[in-house]
């Protein structure tokens, strides 16, 4: 091996992330999945539970996601009476707000998510989890100035 392998990442970066990203939200979806929520509704749950009541596009900005995701992803949701979409200012307009039932299904879950991350740390070790944070944190300003269009999460 020459020293220019060496120091070249070797493999697709893309396939790499989202080997880890499929990993960990194995791992979450394993605790959350104890409240019957999976991860991204209860990561949207609890942006309905802090921003809202809030407009649908406004929520699908928050989140980074497009707003036919955003509507596919909330109708399990309004079916599960977690979420409501009521009437907004005008006849056009919808709001996005969280029910009692969503509120206690959100602080149920989030102990679940608490628990996740905790075991988490204890796999990796907190040294390095920290360090991944910080290299993502980095990695996504970096990337922020590259970006053209919405993120579909």
């Amino acid at each position: 091996m020459n020293a220019t392998s060496q120091t070249r990442p070797q493999g697709c970066t893309n396939l790499k992330l989202r080997q880890l990203g499929r990993r960990v939200t194995s791992h979450y979806d394993a605790e959350l999945l104890k409240t019957g929520l999976k991860v991204t509704q209860y990561s949207l749950l609890s942006h309905v539970v802090k921003l809202g009541p809030l407009r649908p596009v406004d929520l699908a900005a928050a989140m980074r996601m497009s707003a036919s995701t955003l509507s596919r992803n909330l109708q399990p949701l309004v079916a599960q009476g977690l979420l409501e979409i009521l009437p907004g200012v005008d006849a056009r307009s919808r709001l996005v707000t969280a029910t009692e039932a969503g509120q206690l299904k959100r602080a149920e879950a989030q102990r679940r998510w608490r628990a996740a991350q905790e075991q988490l740390n204890q796999l990796l070790g907190v040294e390095r989890v920290l360090a991944l944070h910080s290299l993502i944190d980095e990695a996504l300003e970096l990337l922020a100035s590259d970006e053209t269009g919405e993120d579909d999460v």
